[in-house]
């Protein structure tokens, strides 16, 4: 979907210069992307280069706000596919109609919930967790109302749900647990918060340099220390409440100039070759991977018994009222 916008003076340079031109070119594949996504220490880097290994093309991500950049291009923008929005987001996606289907075989993915949306394609999930390091807090709380419980002198960093999605994750994960109750549980948890951060990064870097006893983050998050780090001191705190679902997904955009192109990524994200950089790129369980196959550090992770999860109907509805409880206790 990119735009020509030819000045008379462009068009004679160009026709200057088509002589010292290539014959061909490779088509251009632009895909929007989370910054973490297209980060060297994301998996972009490598299912780039896997994909243009059979594409013939090539694949560019574009990194930044995926959903606020589609919002404001709308059909004018120039992606040709989208990655990593998640189940909070993407009614509001949906409603842009500027998707098509992605066509793929979606009945054999190995995620705890079943997946029938035919619009936006799951390419890895996980769960929230609060995360600890057991050298500095041996005796976690055991559940989401032991931490309510907790002394303040315990704190923790979580993200603003206004820019971050696993700050919206939090504040959906409190709902599925606490429902009408969740303005007294912000209430109980205000006092042990220690910052609220604007992404998932800075809190992270907070916990890591030993500023916060625990972080709001993922069950998988300990597999990064684990396997990079070989270092077995970071856990998740597993909870009998349960722990909140995120899956992120990609999709097709119906204005492609490179439909074909488009769709051929979309056949990708579910190879095993795309699904096999997951695991130590993103540091999330791959939508459609056996299990057998992940690395060693991930069979270590305990699992949730329970896990909770809104339809992006439900998540859409509720993320107004929720941030709006939210606030009004935080700005008390």
């Amino acid at each position: 979907m990119r735009h020509f916008l030819i000045a008379a003076g462009i068009l004679s340079a160009s026709l200057a210069a088509a002589d010292d031109a290539p014959a061909t070119t490779k088509p251009v594949l632009v895909v929007y992307a989370p910054d973490y996504f297209g980060s060297e220490w994301g998996p972009g880097p490598q299912i780039e280069a896997d994909f243009e290994a059979i594409c013939a093309c090539d694949l560019q991500f574009s990194t930044g706000d995926v959903l606020g950049r589609l919002m404001i291009e709308g059909a004018a923008t120039e992606a040709d596919a989208i990655i990593g929005l998640n189940t909070d987001a993407t009614a509001r996606a949906r409603a842009t109609g500027l998707f098509v289907p992605h066509g793929q075989d979606t009945s054999d993915l190995t995620m705890p919930v079943a997946w029938q949306d035919e619009v936006f394609l799951p390419f890895n999930w996980g769960e929230t967790a609060f995360v600890y390091d057991e050298s500095r807090l041996p005796n976690p709380p055991a559940s989401f109302e032991a931490l309510l419980d907790a002394p303040e002198s315990l704190k923790i960093v979580i993200q603003d749900p206004r820019s971050s999605g696993s700050g919206l994750a939090l504040l959906l994960w409190v709902k599925a647990v606490y429902g009408d109750e969740a303005p007294e549980v912000w209430a109980r948890l205000k006092p042990k918060i220690l910052t609220v951060t604007k992404g998932w990064s800075e809190s992270y870097g907070m916990f890591t340099a030993g500023e916060a006893d625990m972080v709001m983050s993922y069950t998988t998050s300990p597999a990064y220390h684990l396997i990079a780090e070989e270092d077995a001191t970071k856990k998740a705190a597993i909870f009998p409440e349960g722990h909140y679902f995120m899956v992120e997904l990609a999709a097709q955009l119906a204005g492609s100039d490179q439909p074909e192109l488009a769709q051929a990524f979309m056949d990708f994200i579910l190879s095993d070759t795309f699904q096999s950089k997951i695991a130590t790129g993103n540091w999330s369980y791959p939508a459609r991977l056996d299990p057998a196959r992940l690395p060693e550090g991930f069979a270590a992770l305990p699992r949730p018994g329970k896990t909770l999860f809104y339809t992006e109907t439900e998540a859409e509805a509720l993320r107004a009222p929720a941030l709006a409880e939210w606030l009004e206790v935080m700005s008390q």
